[in-house]
């Protein structure tokens, strides 16, 4: 198994595809594509926010710069089990990720009591950093998605993934338990992101173009917040 990543740097943009638009789009993919080490799994995280949201609300604000902590397993976990503390930001539309790997035990007691993370690396440093900046930080919501992803046969640096499902919840924030949720987006719906580090290449562009696809600004915390404060009004997101 290839060594996993800690660090990206990248551009992430993102589509609403229905199923149909799905299927014409992998079926293209099968001549430039191969599913990745993670290619069919279900993704959890947990986001963690001030008790006031102040991490969220900025980022719906469309800054310039944001922010986000979150933990994340794929698939259930145990209290042993790996998980990933991801510190991620955007700055003028770049991406960057970084991220550590530690038992789901550790991670939840450093988070809860405000302990330093070890081993104590360049990463945990800049986690550890972001926290004292923002004083107190607790689990605010929980999203888990079903994702099929795939990468370049010639690019590292190109990925493609597709998320279904995507379901949130505010009570039960762990990744200990079962994956579930309300919907985020209607059926027969899916979140596509091309995860990419310059250009994209020429078949991936009139892919897009042939089947009228239009990047959206959509954010998975972002909707399920958005939801969270407007319970009387629609709960699906629809497929453009």
């Amino acid at each position: 198994m290839a060594e996993t990543r800690c660090i990206f740097k990248r551009f992430e943009i993102k589509y609403l595809v229905t199923d149909s638009q799905r299927a014409v789009i992998e079926a293209a993919l099968n001549e430039y594509m191969i599913p990745d080490e993670y290619g069919n799994s279900t993704i959890c995280n947990i986001y963690y926010d001030t008790p006031d949201y102040r991490l969220i609300r900025r980022s719906l604000e469309k800054p310039a710069y944001k922010e986000k902590l979150r933990l994340r397993s794929y698939g259930q976990t145990d209290s042993q089990g790996k998980v990933f503390l991801e510190l991620k930001k955007k700055y003028d539309g770049v991406v960057y990720k970084r991220r550590i790997a530690l038992p789901d035990y550790d991670a939840e007691q450093s988070l809860m009591y405000g302990l330093p993370l070890t081993p104590n690396t360049q990463i945990a440093k800049e986690i550890d950093y972001f926290r004292q900046v923002y004083g107190e930080l607790v689990p605010a919501m929980y999203i888990c998605y079903d994702r099929e992803a795939y990468f370049s046969k010639t690019d590292p640096n190109l990925r493609i993934s597709f998320d279904r499902g995507i379901r949130w919840r505010k009570n039960d924030l762990t990744l200990t338990s079962v994956p579930s949720g309300e919907q985020l987006l209607q059926e027969g719906c899916s979140l596509m992101e091309i995860k990419i580090a310059s250009a994209m290449p020429l078949w991936l562009t009139h892919l897009l173009c042939e089947n009228s696809l239009f990047k959206t600004n959509f954010s998975k915390y972002g909707s399920a917040y958005t939801t969270l404060i407007s319970r009387g009004s629609e709960r699906s997101v629809f497929c453009a």
